[in-house]
């Protein structure tokens, strides 16, 4: 890949501006040897929900699938964010994270995807058997950010679009994403950290503004300068899981009280809360998340419906 030097490239690997280096194998270590995990339940069943119908004309529909995939619809386009069907998060599948929770609607369901936006390569956000089987199905457009196309080549997309920070791709039926800056990372194996970009998406469609954040720890600079350069979103998707031991995670993922504090750095109309309960990946307890996202809700005066997380397959209309 050739890409000229950024204050978020050094000509080989993209980084985190103004940001200590990610932590490495023997934090790592250090995590797994002192964690205390709240145990989870082997598996929640929930039930499949039916979709509600799209718009008739303006706004937006949005189906929480499961951790960090959620199903956009407008009355003329359908849109997934980071969708993962399989049964574990991993490169194989017999070992790795094992879905707690099913996906709460069946993938046959799912109606013909336009685009569907990634966020970054990793496991449970990045799922090439998911990707293949919505390659054969509906050649859907993928947006990613920076290094991507080969890894998605490699699963039969064929209409791939590579973002930088700050970079607007437009396609009909009136869609429009940027992909935005987060504080997070990229890997899917021993070697190669940070070969790929990594953010999140503001996105334009049906007359609406959908923030989709990806993976992404708290920097109160990116989130104001997000809102401040794209606007105010009427719909934010905002990841309140997998956030324990602070000490090791907080450089990629934020707690329900930082989400909080996201919802009003972008000045968002509505927040739901997603990347929770899914996969086991981090050491707080499933339901911890919900239960934390109302305590800071309380405690910043937002009423319920200003910034919930919504029960699987649970949609809500922007």
């Amino acid at each position: 890949m050739t890409l000229p030097a950024s204050d978020h490239y050094n000509g080989k690997t993209f980084f985190n501006p103004g940001e200590k280096a990610d932590r490495g194998i023997l934090d790592l270590l250090k995590w797994k040897l002192t964690s205390r995990a709240v145990p989870w339940p082997e598996r929640v069943e929930v039930p499949i929900q039916a979709l509600p119908p799209a718009p008739a004309s303006a706004g937006v529909v949005a189906t929480w699938v499961g951790h960090a995939t959620v199903l956009l619809r407008t009355a003329s386009a359908t849109i997934l964010t980071d969708p993962i069907f399989s049964e574990r998060a991993s490169p194989v599948s017999w070992a790795g994270p094992r879905r707690v929770m099913p996906p709460a609607v069946d993938f046959d369901a799912i109606p013909r995807v336009d685009m569907i936006l990634l966020s970054h390569d990793h496991y449970d956000h990045c799922d090439l058997p998911t990707l293949r089987r919505l390659a054969r199905r509906d050649d859907p457009l993928a947006i990613a950010p920076l290094g991507h196309r080969p890894l998605l080549e490699g699963t039969g997309l064929r209409r791939i679009v590579e973002l930088d920070w700050w970079q607007t791709h437009a396609c009909p039926p009136g869609l429009e994403a940027t992909l935005v800056p987060a504080l997070h990372w990229c890997r899917r194996g021993p070697f190669g950290t940070n070969r790929r970009l990594w953010g999140g998406f503001m996105l334009r469609a049906g007359g609406r503004l959908v923030y989709f954040a990806g993976d992404t720890g708290y920097d109160e600079r990116i989130f104001r300068e997000i809102g401040r350069r794209c606007g105010a979103p009427d719909l934010a998707m905002l990841p309140i899981g997998a956030y324990e031991p602070r000490w090791f995670m907080q450089s990629a993922h934020m707690n329900p009280p930082e989400a909080v504090r996201v919802h009003g750095d972008v000045g968002a109309r509505r927040s739901i809360g997603i990347h929770w309960g899914t996969f086991q990946l981090t050491d707080e307890g499933r339901e911890d998340p919900v239960r934390a996202l109302a305590a800071a809700r309380g405690l910043a005066g937002l009423r319920q419906d200003a910034f919930d997380a919504p029960p699987p397959g649970g949609s809500v209309v922007a």
